[in-house]
């Protein structure tokens, strides 16, 4: 987990995201999804581990439904200090574009594992990601899995059946959760 690509990627003359700095939260892990209305709109997933936000970008954004399977793709990690992070991306850079939080809130991973940052590594590794999510849109167990295609980046997001899951389509609550801001 490191932040060169982060870094490499942006201008920091040129635009107000966050330098890449890791640091880590003070108590639970954090979770993100910011809206990002780039050169097409889609959603970004972040998990904080070892004091960065592993990150996933997900076309049609994240689903409720345990019907729906969603794409996501692995982009280089983000600094923690972007989980707040709204605002626009001047044109020129990396990511042009608005920005805005759309959930937010914490996660555990689906056991009971003390060594939740070697847990996530291994996870990760092998290409199945399970954790549960408290967000204001985002609840309960979901899953991570790492695609079989030539494409090593591609992943697929999939809620589990549980007391949360619903047909209701969450991304019509367009408002970003620390703002009340929308795209």
């Amino acid at each position: 987990m490191d932040l060169s690509k982060y870094n490499q990627k942006r201008d920091f003359n040129s635009t107000t995201e966050p330098k890449g700095e890791i640091k880590k939260s003070k108590n639970e892990l954090i979770f993100v999804v910011q809206k990002h209305a780039a050169s097409q709109l889609h959603y970004d997933f972040r998990l904080e581990v070892n004091g960065v936000l592993k990150s996933w970008a997900i076309p049609k954004g994240p689903s409720m439904n345990p019907e729906e399977k969603r794409l996501a793709i692995l982009v280089e990690d983000h600094p923690y200090a972007y989980k707040d992070f709204e605002g626009t991306i001047p044109e020129g850079n990396y990511g042009a574009g608005k920005v805005i939080v759309w959930d937010n809130g914490t996660y555990t991973l689906n056991d009971d594992d003390n060594a939740v940052q070697t847990k996530f590594k291994s996870d990760l590794k092998k290409g199945l990601l399970s954790f549960i999510l408290s967000g204001k849109k985002l609840k309960g167990e979901f899953t991570l899995v790492r695609l079989k295609i030539p494409q090593k980046n591609a992943w697929l997001l999939m809620k589990k059946k549980d007391e949360f899951a619903t047909s209701t389509n969450i991304l019509k609550d367009n408002k970003s959760a620390i703002s009340d801001l929308s795209l």
